[in-house]
């Protein structure tokens, strides 16, 4: 037997009971929570004009800005073996001093604050 006929009987194998187990595995106690349409909290069947709170919505907004950062930083370490690697430094430095910029900014108006 070669080495590729090896792997794909070992892959398929695998994949074959860790999809048996996983059949098998969860107890499944479905209750009127977990079988609603929606998961957000908000009673489905109400009415769809409730008031949504601005600060929780801010905050998530702040949330993915900074989720949006990580993404933008994952490539560093394939940008430091360029030709000029200061290039990516000063461009890498000019994000994150932005973005923190923008959070002291949120600090100090008091967009972190969830309660008052």
């Amino acid at each position: 037997m070669n080495l590729m006929t090896t792997i794909l009987i070992i892959t398929m194998a695998l994949s074959m009971i860790l999809t048996i187990v996983s059949f098998w595995l969860p107890q499944m106690n479905p209750n009127t929570e977990k079988l609603s349409p929606y998961e957000c909290g908000f009673d489905p069947l109400g009415s769809a004009r409730l008031p949504f709170s601005l600060r929780f919505f801010l905050v998530a907004i702040l949330f993915l800005l900074f989720d949006l950062e990580i993404a933008l930083l994952l490539p560093l370490p394939w940008g430091n073996q360029l030709n000029n690697p200061t290039e990516t430094f000063s461009l890498v430095m000019t994000v994150l001093v932005l973005l923190t910029l923008g959070l002291i900014y949120e600090w100090t108006q008091g967009g972190l604050e969830w309660a008052e």
